[in-house]
């Protein structure tokens, strides 16, 4: 594998992540408990919705086939995806959702913090805009597990059944491969699996407000990063994200 490959593997990451999650927080418009977590909810998912044209259009740059960010968010298919399987999960109740934001908001932070001293000026700027919607992402999400978890014994519950369903789907954001390798040694991105440790400090601080147990086991289903195994929650979510562009190829409006 070239560095130019490991580098376009790698922005595919960042961007399908933001990609897939920016859709399935979209799924909550109009549908939210309240008016304000609606709005909130809404803002989220475009922020993640214009990350991820900033790392797809920069993939489509590296790749030099001529494909733009919209290419590739609406012409791959599932196969093709090099996002954790943690944010293609199904939203399932408001708790579950937000326990799902808050995990990927723990690693998203720290990784862009990271990113913001990568060697590819690139990348760092990307970082840099990115970040500072993250950091408020990571806050409310946050501050949300804390209020459910340590709310009414319903919410508890919810909660706690919310973080034993997600939790074996982190591991795979500290998997480390060839392509990680590869953009570590160049000094592009950090070796995920040295993230782990500032991710379990500041998800244990959280989660302990929020009176919530995480679970005895670092067991991790994980072969969404390198395209081998997504669940079949991806597929459906792609039927309905690519179907106006597979429709209509190339229309414009």
């Amino acid at each position: 594998m070239t560095r130019d490959e490991a580098f376009f593997q790698f922005l595919l990451r960042m961007g399908d992540n933001t990609l897939i999650l920016g859709h399935r927080v979209s799924e909550w418009c109009g549908h939210a408990p309240v008016l304000e977590e609606d709005i909130a909810l809404a803002n989220t998912a475009l922020d993640l919705i214009g990350q991820t044209q900033m790392w797809l259009g920069l993939a489509g740059e590296v790749q030099g086939e001529g494909k733009s960010a919209d290419d590739l968010a609406f012409l791959r298919d599932a196969w093709d995806f090099r996002n954790v399987l943690l944010v293609e999960m199904p939203n399932g109740d408001f708790g579950r959702t937000l326990m799902r934001q808050f995990l990927f908001d723990a690693w998203h932070s720290i990784m862009l913090t990271r990113l913001r001293d990568s060697k590819d000026a690139r990348v760092a700027a990307i970082a840099e805009k990115a970040g500072k919607e993250v950091t408020y992402h990571l806050e409310r999400s946050g501050d949300t597990v804390i209020g459910l978890g340590d709310g009414t014994d319903e919410s508890h519950a919810r909660m706690q059944e919310a973080l034993d369903y997600l939790w074996p789907y982190v591991g795979e954001m500290f998997e480390g491969d060839a392509v990680d390798a590869e953009m570590a040694e160049a000094g592009i991105a950090p070796d995920p699996s040295g993230l782990r440790a500032d991710y379990d400090a500041l998800v244990g601080r959280v989660l302990a407000k929020a009176t919530l147990t995480i679970p005895d086991s670092r067991f991790a289903h994980k072969g969404g990063r390198n395209g081998r195994m997504h669940t079949e929650h991806l597929g459906h979510l792609l039927t309905q994200m690519q179907w106006l562009q597979r429709a209509y190829p190339g229309a414009t409006w």
